[in-house]
């Protein structure tokens, strides 16, 4: 079937010819065919026309997680492909947070066939060691030749800064990207939250920001030795953003992401011990999130992630404590980062990222094939459960004043919508 976009605007900024001008586009069989100032439509069409749409390359997540395999209650894969494309993404880094760890070849093998179908491409991330344990490095060489695009114990910091110095200098092989988890447990120690005024007066203990800026100066020292790539991701702390900075400035080929959350809410949230506001990096203060936000703009943070972490109730209506950390991101990302930013912006950081795993970018131009998302980007409403297509339903954002709304995506000759 045919798809006719009428009267769309693009935001393309990588297009001179395209930027911020409205036109038609016709899609055939998964190819751009024709873009004009008017189509007809002819023979069997389906054509798509809303309110102020505008349409962009598809959007690109660096860091989501599921549950499949082992966690299937809190996401499948079906299911959270299916989220992320009504969600605008037409590509999804997936973080290795499954059980078992995804650490073979074979473990990825079976993610890429269990995403073959879905309109959204999902590119799995492998664990660096083996069970995630910290221990022993895991089989990266294989994992990279099966499809994975980085190496990543999920959430887990590596402890042993001989095994960081080891793996890069062995992944330089084969251009493979390892991440480091920016928190030294020593320093953490048993904190959950922001060290800080909140902290003490809520009577929680506190995660320092030293223990985040300690690693991070330690991972880049380690890079400035081996060489190799090197990904931080989810940054939370001003320092962190300098640190990164002046590792450019040298020649480093280090990469930083940073969770749209730690840009939207600060510490501050945790007065009524809501659960939903726990995660890994902590929320951190106002100065920490307008460095991030500053940080984005200027490049250094080279892009934003949903940082998609389903839960189950189980998992995080308890004690504030015990429960676990993580919000789902995929449904509020592009309403979030909308409402604190321009939309060129927003697009441009939704859009990027892809080359640092070594993906090729989608181009909006005729002869392409077709890998879109179609949205307007002044539609203002508070964030429900209504707006939810996730199985776990933990999100920070619920009741919050967002902007922006996702009306579908085109990938691989299908197209997803809410009105599907």
């Amino acid at each position: 079937m045919n798809i006719l976009l009428k009267s769309a605007k693009i935001i393309d900024q990588n297009s001179e010819e395209l930027h911020l001008k409205t036109r038609d586009i016709l899609i055939k069989k998964g190819t751009i065919a024709k873009i004009a100032a008017k189509i007809e439509p002819e023979g069997k069409t389906r054509v798509i026309k809303h309110k102020n749409l505008h349409v962009s390359i598809g959007w690109f997540d660096s860091s989501v997680a599921f549950g499949e395999p082992g966690y299937e209650e809190r996401e499948t894969i079906a299911n959270g492909l299916h989220t992320a494309a009504l969600s605008g993404f037409t590509d999804i880094v997936l973080n290795p947070s499954t059980h078992p760890a995804p650490d073979s070849s074979s473990s990825i093998v079976f993610l890429k066939n269990a995403a073959a179908d879905q309109l959204t491409s999902l590119h799995p991330l492998g664990t660096l060691t083996v069970d995630a344990k910290g221990i022993d490095l895991a089989e990266l060489y294989d994992m990279k030749n099966a499809g994975a695009v980085g190496f990543f114990d999920f959430k887990k910091p590596l402890t042993n800064p001989n095994l960081l110095k080891i793996a890069l200098q062995y992944v330089q092989n084969f251009e493979g990207l390892v991440y480091s988890f920016p928190m030294d447990t020593r320093i953490a120690g048993k904190g959950i939250v922001n060290e800080g005024e909140v902290s003490t007066k809520l009577g929680l203990k506190g995660i320092p920001i030293l223990a985040e800026e300690l690693q991070v100066a330690r991972d880049l020292f380690i890079l400035e030795y081996t060489g190799g790539k090197l990904h931080i991701p989810t940054i939370s702390t001003a320092k962190s953003v300098k640190l990164i900075a002046e590792a450019k400035k040298k020649g480093l080929d280090v990469s930083c992401s940073v969770a749209v959350h730690n840009l939207s809410f600060t510490d501050d949230c945790l007065e009524e011990f809501d659960s939903a506001y726990k995660t890994l990096p902590p929320l951190r203060t106002k100065t920490d999130a307008k460095t991030l936000i500053k940080g984005l703009k200027d490049g250094i943070i080279d892009f934003v992630a949903s940082d998609h972490s389903p839960m189950n109730i189980e998992e995080k209506r308890v004690e504030f404590d015990n429960a676990s950390y993580g919000s789902i991101g995929l449904e509020s990302a592009f309403g979030s980062l909308n409402t604190l930013l321009d939309t060129e912006t927003t697009i441009g950081l939704l859009t990027k990222g892809r080359e640092r795993y070594g993906l090729k970018s989608p181009v909006l131009k005729e002869g392409e094939k077709a890998s879109l998302t179609l949205f307007d980007p002044e539609v203002n409403y508070i964030f429900e459960e209504g707006h939810i297509s996730s199985t776990s339903k933990n999100s920070m954002y619920m009741g919050s004043p967002l902007k922006g709304k996702v009306y579908g995506t085109i990938n691989k000759g299908l197209f997803v919508t809410e009105e599907a």
